[in-house]
């Protein structure tokens, strides 16, 4: 949980997902709603909130922080549908 205007629950396979990666990701606004992809293709911004997941960190954008009440697994799938179809190491 963080402290933004109100707490927002990330949901367990989400934070088994970033610890298991490895890595940092961002969520953050696309045309398809809010999405977490890696910091590589959504580069981190200073009024991002940090939330620190075993060693990784969430960066959620400010803005998405406003409207969002949970971090959910389908804001990562249209990512892992991405690394699928073009064949990349998403997961």
């Amino acid at each position: 949980m963080i402290d933004t205007p109100r707490e927002i629950d990330i949901e367990p396979e989400v934070e088994d997902f970033i610890r298991n990666s490895k890595g940092d990701y961002r969520l953050c606004t696309t045309c398809g709603g809010p999405a977490i992809v890696p910091v590589k293709m959504s580069m981190p911004k200073n009024s991002d909130i940090k939330v620190n997941i075993g060693g990784n960190t969430l960066h959620i954008s400010r803005v998405q922080a406003r409207y969002i009440r949970r971090i959910e697994m389908g804001m990562l799938l249209s990512y892992l549908n991405y690394c699928k179809r073009n064949g990349l190491e998403g997961y």
